[in-house]
């Protein structure tokens, strides 16, 4: 029952203000690096303390999981005021896919490497899929859907590799707008998946078999597409879960690799105590063997406080510590 998350950590006012102040030009990029770098201090010690046992670098860095990669790939745009609604009050700013997708250099390597010197556990590389960029950005028409995804797959894959040659020994990458995508209509709906999760596979297959590759659904209906999570391939595969009552559970007993439904719903300041993870716990472990799942959150923590965080995660390593216990025994 490894304890993980799924990237991201708060993303304090600090930050955002940091990079606010790089973009008006009264931040430099050597002291913005620095504050970047010690917030991916913060964050792996922070994990280390909880107990955490495959860590992330908490994603500082990025502005948005689409749009941070759009700023860094040859073939976008980005605006400063074309903000839309996400959910609630929550908004971003889709990039603009105008041209052919090339990424002219690493984007996160960095970033990983160092959160990795940090630390002597596992840590974990974090990109968004192929899927989910083009699904979150406006895209050029003159090009069928399947081959721009497809040019970025191959940026993607790229990273991927960079990643691995930089010694990151598992790389997660998430892939929530795969149910979105889906077609209305029946009978077009395979025909999608089937290019949907060969795309994927091309982003990922690069790696080696030493290399563990995670992928992460969230508020998506994954249970309707299950078959085609099961052909990405990817070892791990983390979801929600907790918010839906844990209804995946109902579907994933042919499931037959690694699996993390969600315990702790993150779209919520409720802070979940170790009684209830334990409980979600239990139920995931009554329709999947105990080595093939995993402990995590129903999705990343940006939108949370370090205060919230902080006291829910000590909750999950609890549940997780609690059950380890008995089936060890």
């Amino acid at each position: 029952l490894p304890v993980t998350t799924i990237g991201s950590f708060p993303q304090t006012g600090e930050l955002r203000a940091a990079r606010a102040a790089v973009a008006a030009g009264t931040l430099g990029p050597e002291e913005y690096e620095h504050r970047v770098r010690a917030e991916i201090e913060r964050v792996v010690r922070l994990q280390e303390r909880l107990g955490l046992d495959v860590l992330v670098h908490g994603e500082p860095e990025r502005n948005d999981m689409v749009q941070y990669f759009a700023e860094h790939l040859d073939g976008f745009a980005v605006t400063r005021n074309g903000w839309v609604q996400s959910y609630g009050s929550r908004c971003t700013r889709p990039p603009i896919l105008h041209g052919d997708v090339a990424r002219p250099e690493p984007i996160t390597v960095r970033w990983a490497a160092y959160a990795r010197s940090l630390t002597e556990r596992p840590v974990k590389g974090m990109l968004t899929g192929p899927v989910t960029i083009v699904a979150w950005s406006f895209v050029r028409d003159d090009l069928p859907l399947r081959e721009v995804v497809g040019q970025v797959a191959d940026a993607v894959r790229e990273e991927v590799r960079d990643l691995e040659a930089a010694g990151v020994p598992i790389i997660q990458v998430d892939e929530p707008a795969l149910r979105e995508l889906l077609p209305l209509r029946r009978t077009a709906q395979a025909g999608y998946l089937e290019w949907a999760v060969a795309a994927y596979r091309r982003a990922t297959s690069g790696a080696g078999d030493g290399t563990q590759i995670h992928t992460h659904l969230c508020y998506s209906d994954a249970d309707q597409i299950l078959a085609a999570i099961d052909g990405l391939d990817a070892d791990v595969t983390t979801i929600e879960s907790a918010r839906s009552g844990a209804r995946i559970l109902n579907a994933v007993g042919s499931f037959g690799r690694g699996l993390g439904p969600g315990v702790y719903d993150i779209h919520s300041p409720r802070v979940p105590d170790a009684a209830e993870v334990e409980d979600l716990l239990r139920r995931t472990l009554a329709v999947l063997p105990a080595e093939r799942v995993w402990v995590n959150p129903d999705c990343g923590l940006k939108t949370r406080t370090y205060e919230q965080v902080e006291a829910a995660l000590a909750n999950v390593v609890a549940a997780a510590a609690t059950l380890r216990a008995e089936l060890s025994r």
